[in-house]
């Protein structure tokens, strides 16, 4: 299972409402920065004890599985309230233990807006706790001296990501980026199939969800369609909110026509 050990310090650290979402959204990413020999985290904000399908107990098992796939080397989940989060001063300090604990250089958040509130919440509640992380005065009751090793060890001090970015896969939008998953387009599928408790074919839920043999198919389309915008076989979508900073007009990816 991913570690839990409290000097872990992620270099890409991926929030999600669910676990699943990550999967979902970004499993090919993290795989490529795995790859890279970049130290990847998941944070979940909630237990999913509120899904039509499974327990909350069968989706940890299965979230430490599809973690193992991903070649993450942390994963947590909160115990935030499925179906019901909400972005209060509390909530956010959650995340900020977090943020501070691990010291993500980037964070990838869901897209903020969403057909399903907890995933357009977890959007903006997480870009909040990454302003809080950096503010010294914010109090989240984690020791921040120094010279302790508590405060140490579970990220008392302050710390501010110096990037978000957003995984826009359901989102109607334009993507600010696409990132090459080619190589790992089997591996998230895996990731993604190790929550059986989901996406098994199984009587509850069978008219809200897709059936087992065409989650492939989707998933699949899904990431061809975006690994073509971008002139790759497949891919993950990304929007960021500020600008790009270019220093070499001769090395920039993409063929325009």
């Amino acid at each position: 299972m991913p570690t839990e050990a409290l000097d872990f310090r992620a270099d890409v650290l991926a929030i999600a409402a669910h676990r699943d979402d990550v999967e979902q959204s970004c499993g090919g990413t993290l795989l490529r920065m795995a790859a890279r020999g970049l130290r990847t985290a998941i944070l979940d904000l909630t237990q999913g004890e509120a899904g039509t399908r499974g327990t909350a107990e069968e989706r940890a098992r299965e979230a430490e599985e599809a973690a193992r796939i991903l070649g993450v080397g942390w994963r947590r989940a909160l115990t935030l309230p499925d179906g019901a989060i909400e972005n209060t001063l509390e909530n956010r300090l959650g995340v900020v233990r977090v943020l501070r604990e691990l010291r993500p250089r980037v964070v990838i958040l869901p897209y903020w807006q969403a057909r399903h509130p907890d995933h357009a919440i977890t959007g903006t509640l997480g870009y909040d706790a990454c302003f809080l992380a950096g503010l010294k005065k914010i109090d989240t009751g984690v020791p921040t001296d120094r010279s302790s090793s508590v405060g140490r060890e579970t990220g008392g001090e302050p710390h501010r990501p110096f990037k978000i970015v957003y995984a826009s896969l359901y989102a109607d939008v334009r993507p600010s980026f696409i990132v090459d998953i080619t190589p790992f387009i089997e591996q998230r599928h895996q990731a993604l199939m190790a929550y059986r408790s989901q996406y098994a074919n199984q009587p509850a839920g069978s008219g809200l969800f897709v059936p087992e043999e065409e989650i492939l198919e989707r998933t699949f389309a899904e990431a061809r369609h975006y690994g073509l915008l971008a002139g790759v076989r497949y891919g993950e979508p990304f929007v960021q909110k500020e600008v790009g900073l270019v220093d070499d007009l001769t090395l920039l990816p993409v063929r325009s026509i």
